[in-house]
């Protein structure tokens, strides 16, 4: 059963300069997307910097409003709702509770003015899970348990905990309420290698015992591939393809997916199934964006064609889709044939 599907999805963030701050122009933060996850999957996103991953996250999640498209949210009993205007009274509660997220900064996530027993037990109190304290507390020993954790650090503050620690308070506190959706941005990128090892094994036990979906968003290849059922690639705030992961690793098949899986490293350079690929230049602005394909000033294999009229996501093969006009001109050949 689906929890979440998008269609058609953009944001975007107005710029404002001036005295009245008059709207000058607009990031393109994301673009047209359609999405959706079911129960029990994991959707791995990748991508460069600033090409609208958690962007995606928080508007899924309903921290950013979106600009465009529909946002559609699947209760508990199959039924659906629009939330794409915001949560209705009917709806609200039970979207909250379904859908959490990890954030990136372990850091910043956590307030600092709060103990920990505090931190893990107000989504508890906000969706009112127990009637009585002592349950609640008894409900935040046995999270910390559930993360490696100590039930005395109940009693501590952020700040006496490592990076990894305040990550894995951040998780108990997401699956605090055992929501059916946690998106997690980049959870492991402030981390140390083993650190994020830990993190990873911890949520992926924890989606094996609930059954809930993950949509994991990553710089990291390696651990996208682990965790995923099914990765989307993005670029500038386009999706560019999606496939199931195994699929997507053995068989990219955007000019851009090809360039990110080879510039995986190997410890055995004879391992690599990939000929390098060198992309030139930067990644252009989202604010002025190039008309065509967005990848076409980087692409190696441009045409004329991919300057004006952007690719619409094409079926390569069953259930890998991708964006790109070199297969709808191989496509054509074929039907030529």
């Amino acid at each position: 059963m689906k929890i979440l599907s998008t269609t058609g999805l953009k944001k975007y963030f107005p710029i404002r300069s001036g005295v009245f701050l008059q709207v000058t122009g607009y990031v393109r933060a994301l673009e047209s997307t359609d999405f959706e996850i079911n129960e029990g999957e994991t959707i791995g996103i990748v991508g460069e910097s600033g090409c609208g991953k958690s962007t995606l996250g928080r508007t899924l999640v309903k921290i950013y409003e979106p600009t465009a498209g529909t946002i559609t949210y699947y209760d508990p009993l199959g039924a659906s709702h629009d939330i794409s205007k915001g949560l209705g009274r009917d709806v609200r509660q039970t979207f909250r509770k379904d859908v959490q997220m990890i954030f990136q900064n372990p850091f910043d996530s956590l307030n600092p003015r709060m103990t920990i027993r505090d931190i893990i037990r107000e989504p508890i109190e906000t969706h009112k899970l127990f009637d009585d304290v002592a349950a609640m507390d008894e409900r935040v020993a046995e999270l910390l348990t559930r993360v490696g954790l100590y039930p005395e650090y109940a009693q501590r503050y952020p700040h006496e905990f490592s990076g990894g620690q305040r990550q894995r308070i951040a998780v108990a506190r997401s699956i605090a309420v055992n929501p059916r959706l946690l998106i997690c941005d980049e959870p492991t990128s402030a981390l140390d290698v083993s650190v994020q090892s830990q993190i990873i094994n911890l949520l992926k036990e924890i989606q094996r015992e609930t059954g809930m979906s993950l949509i994991f968003i990553s710089h990291n290849l390696d651990v996208v591939h682990h965790m995923s059922d099914r990765i989307m690639v993005m670029y500038l705030g386009n999706v560019v393809e999606s496939a199931p992961a195994s699929e997507l690793f053995d068989e990219p098949a955007h000019p851009y997916t090809r360039a990110l899986m080879s510039a995986i490293p190997s410890w055995n350079p004879k391992d690599r199934k990939l000929a390098k690929v060198k992309l030139e230049g930067e990644p252009p602005s989202p604010i002025n964006p190039p008309s065509g394909c967005p990848f076409h000033p980087r692409c190696p294999h441009a045409m004329e064609l991919c300057h004006e009229i952007k690719p619409e996501p094409q079926e390569v093969n069953d259930g890998h889709l991708c964006a790109c006009h070199l297969h709808a001109r191989a496509d054509a050949e074929v039907a030529a044939r």
